[in-house]
């Protein structure tokens, strides 16, 4: 029970700072005003940032699974080809949502996709960093001397 509430917990504190770290985004931006009128649908830059966000969502799955998983495993998520799979994911993820955020001429219903791409931005951080910190686990473990006995 406790850990339950402690996951719990946890994903709502995740999801605050994630929604936090996005409105962030917006107001550095200067994106974050609402639209008078609301754009309904997928428009193209929708699109674009909507696509942005997925690829950095790849990027933190396959950032957390290759920090997570040994290195020793065999899989594209583990070792140098998921770390560097994470990097590329979050570095495409942070130009494509910077991109969309300098081009949009309005905030969140005005169909700019400005909530898609400040998403990006950030999950694209995150896949970044997560990339990095097992890029850089796997470079460290392969320093460390093998005792053999």
């Amino acid at each position: 029970m406790k850990r339950t509430f402690a996951v719990v917990l946890a994903g709502l504190a995740a999801a605050a700072l994630f929604a936090g770290l996005v409105h962030a985004v917006l107001v550095a931006a200067h994106v974050s005003e609402p639209a008078a009128t609301t754009v309904q649908g997928l428009t193209p830059m929708r699109l674009w940032a909507t696509a942005s966000a997925m690829v950095a969502l790849v990027g933190v799955v396959i950032g957390g699974l290759a920090l997570a998983r040994p290195v020793s495993r065999v899989g594209t998520a583990s070792g140098r080809l998921g770390a560097t799979a994470a990097l590329s994911a979050g570095l495409i993820a942070i130009i494509n949502g910077a991109l969309n955020l300098a081009v949009a001429n309005g905030g969140p219903g005005t169909g700019n996709g400005v909530i898609g791409a400040a998403a990006a931005f950030v999950l694209g951080l995150s896949a970044l960093a997560l990339g990095g910190l097992a890029l850089a686990r796997r470079h460290r473990t392969a320093l460390e001397p093998r005792h053999t006995t």
